[in-house]
């Protein structure tokens, strides 16, 4: 079955009830993409968790090495990885207490999506997390 995003309402709902973001790839470089959406979304109110192994500490917020280091719960898994890595980090997502797994726009990946929605995962592909909290979430 090809890859579907939920339906709009749907993603209000997610963006509207999480409070933390565990954001896989997040840079500690302020120019990188993965920063500056996390920044902005961290401005919403929102926690970022970055889980990155290369850094320690990224907008004031330790940095886990993978997904199950990552102590505490996890309300949305935020990817900013090559689609070719997809499908190990949704592996690695089933570890978790997490059920809702979005990956940033320009990124999709069938295999992983297959597998998420096996696991039932709620799947989000090639959409910013920022543009559609800009959108669906009124401030």
């Amino acid at each position: 079955m090809a890859w579907e995003n939920p339906s709009n309402e749907n993603i209000k709902q997610i963006l509207e009830n999480a409070k933390t973001i565990a954001v896989v790839g997040l840079s500690d470089n302020q120019e990188r993409t993965s920063y500056q959406i996390s920044a902005a979304m961290q401005k919403q109110g929102y926690r970022i968790i970055p889980v990155n192994p290369t850094v320690k500490e990224v907008l004031g917020e330790k940095a886990y090495p993978s997904l199950q280091d990552v102590p505490e719960d996890i309300d949305i898994i935020n990817v900013f990885r090559r689609p070719e890595f997809l499908p190990a980090i949704a592996e690695e997502a089933t570890q978790t207490n997490c059920n809702i797994f979005w990956a940033q726009q320009g990124i999709v990946n069938q295999e992983a999506y297959d597998y998420l929605k096996e696991n039932d995962f709620t799947v989000i592909m090639d959409l910013c997390i920022k543009v559609v909290h800009a959108v669906l979430v009124k401030s």
